[in-house]
């Protein structure tokens, strides 16, 4: 674990409301030069504590009107390695994020679609053609809550 000063984590908690903001302005925002903050924001990076940058989209208005939570079982037969399903399921574009879980289903993969009928087309032709696939179980999300901050 990193040691971290309380400057150190009021500059993690403005890069996570906004992570385009620069050394400059966040030094003049805490009371430091802006090499004293590029530094910092650097020894951030550098201990794997800030892992990079992130835009939001607006999925809405992007035309992806619909996000489903699927939970994936793999069949038994014929013993499909996880790597193979994670590698084809990761190629497929409408599947925001896989993760491999313990519980009742072996993943549980974010789909995003425009439509209920697109969410069907992708469900029938992509996912449930993939190599291993077994039982699966569907949540629409209705909506969604973002708490502030990056934990």
């Amino acid at each position: 674990m990193t040691d971290l000063d309380d400057i150190d984590r009021r500059l993690i908690r403005a890069l996570a409301e906004d992570a385009a903001q620069s050394a400059g302005a966040l030094g003049r925002r805490f009371g430091l030069s802006q090499p004293a903050a590029w530094r910092r924001i650097r020894r951030l990076q550098d201990a794997g504590v800030l892992a990079g940058r992130r835009l939001e989209l607006d999925r809405e208005k992007l035309g992806f009107g619909v996000t489903v939570f699927l939970g994936v079982k793999l069949a038994t037969k014929g013993r499909v390695s996880l790597e193979d399903f994670e590698r084809a399921v990761s190629a497929i574009p409408e599947v925001q994020t896989v993760e491999h879980v313990l519980g009742l289903y072996d993943y549980r993969l974010r789909v995003t679609a425009r439509d209920l009928a697109d969410f069907e087309r992708v469900l029938r032709r992509r996912i449930m053609t993939l190599p291993g696939a077994g039982d699966v179980e569907a949540n629409v999300l209705l909506s969604e809550e973002r708490r502030p901050g990056p934990l």
